[in-house]
Parts: C-alpha cells; structure tokens; sequence
C-alpha cells in the first residue's frame, strides 16, 4: 500500500472517530465470513457502523486525535474490528447477544468518555443507561409525587364523601 493511501485512511478512521462519541474494538479472529457477514447485517440493523481495521494504522489514527488513547494501544493485537455507536450500550447488548464461546470477543470500548479494558467489561458496558432511558428514568421520577397528591387527594375526596353521606343519613 503506498503511503499517500495510508494517509488518506489514517484521516478516514480519524474522522470517524471523532464522529461518534462510543466505540468498541472487537476481536473477530476466529470469526468465519458467514458469521462476519451476519455480524454486519446485525450492526447495519442496529444503527451502528463496524469497520474492519488494521492495527497499525488505527493506532496512527488515535495519535494523530487530541484525546489521549493510550489505555487502548495495548488491544491492539489480531484481527481488530471497531463498532462506531452514538449510544453507549448498543454495541455492547449486540456483542453480549451475539457472543458465543467468547466470539466476537470485546478488547476494548470508549464509551461516556471513559476506557473500557478487556472483555470482563461487558457487563459494565451493558449496564449504562442510554441518553433516552435517563430521560425516561427522571420523567417517571418526577411524575411519582404528583401521582400521589393526586391519588391521595381522590380518596380522601371519597372518604369526606362517604362521611359527608353518613352523617346525612343519620340526621334524618
């Protein structure tokens, strides 16, 4: 490969890598082509971008950047594919479902700024809230004391009918 081409991918990985806010580095070695190509079909469906990479050149990529990702330069060992994901745990639950003996295996993720190291991760990854799912989570929060004041409201309004009405019928 003559090096204006490297070049020009190490920017194209740079790019991408600022474009997106989380992605994974994956181990695809003992992946077949079947299970690659469905792999990708899964990712195209899920809204996530997977790029197939050399190492040596997404290790020149990530120094050519600003931010400092050097706590990923030691994954960068075998077959490495990268999942490019706008929501930090998508990757991780498609990596977690399609995981079987371990393939595809995580190697690394960058996710909610943070540095994700080995495959014991996953687990952690998985757990993270999406934007949407925070948002539902403080909604509901915030609608639980109105609920109550409403329902309390309704069946104290009940209960001064009730007393209301028996004491009309005893008067009579």
């Amino acid at each position: 490969m003559r090096k204006e081409d490297k070049s020009t991918i190490i920017e194209q990985i740079a790019d991408t890598v600022k474009g997106y806010s989380h992605f994974y580095l994956i181990d695809v070695t003992a992946m077949n082509a079947a299970a690659t190509s469905a792999l990708r079909r899964d990712c195209f469906k899920a809204g996530i971008k997977l790029l197939l990479v050399k190492n040596t050149l997404l290790h020149k990529a990530f120094e050519s950047l600003e931010e400092d990702f050097s706590p990923l330069y030691g994954t960068l060992k075998g077959t490495t594919a990268v999942m490019f994901s706008d929501v930090a745990n998508l990757p991780a639950k498609l990596i977690k479902d399609k995981a079987k003996n371990g393939i595809p295996g995580l190697k690394a993720a960058y996710a909610e700024e943070s540095f994700y190291v080995g495959a014991d991760q996953l687990d952690a990854l998985v757990a993270i809230k999406s934007k949407n799912e925070v948002i539902a989570d403080v909604v509901a929060l915030l609608q639980s004391p109105a609920k109550n004041v409403i329902s309390a409201l309704q069946s104290g309004g009940n209960t001064l009918h009730g007393v209301l009405k028996t004491l009309g019928e005893k008067s009579e």
